[in-house]
Formats: C-alpha cells, sequence, structure tokens
C-alpha cells in the first residue's frame, strides 16, 4: 500500500466533506447522502483488494 492510495482516499474525503456541507446548506439532504454513500463505495473499491490481502496473509500465517 503506498502513500498515494493515503492521499487520494484523504482528498476524497475532503472533497466529499466540502460537497456535501454545500448540499446541506442548500436543503438538499439527500444528495448530500447520495453523494456522502458513493465517497464511501468509491473508497471501498480502492481498499477492497488490499483488505483480501491482508485476509490471504492471515490465511497462510495460521495454515488454515
Amino acid at each position: 500500500m503506498g502513500v498515494s492510495l493515503i492521499f487520494k482516499i484523504a482528498a476524497v474525503g475532503i472533497l466529499i466533506t466540502i460537497l456535501s456541507q454545500v448540499l446541506k446548506h442548500s436543503g438538499r439532504e439527500e444528495h448530500a447522502f447520495l453523494i456522502s454513500l458513493a465517497g464511501l463505495i468509491l473508497v471501498l473499491t480502492w481498499i477492497v483488494p488490499y483488505i483480501y490481502d491482508l485476509f490471504l496473509t492471515v490465511q497462510s500465517l495460521f495454515a488454515l
């Protein structure tokens, strides 16, 4: 896992937070929720391969 992934996640978090706050203040709470959900799904798609590798490493470590 590189530092670039951490910076990407931080950038998405900052962008999603700003967009969500702007949408909430303009009275569009539903859109703010959907933007937050989309950001979560995007970040999860980046992280899932690393979690899979972690589970494979733990499985091979304990020989399950």
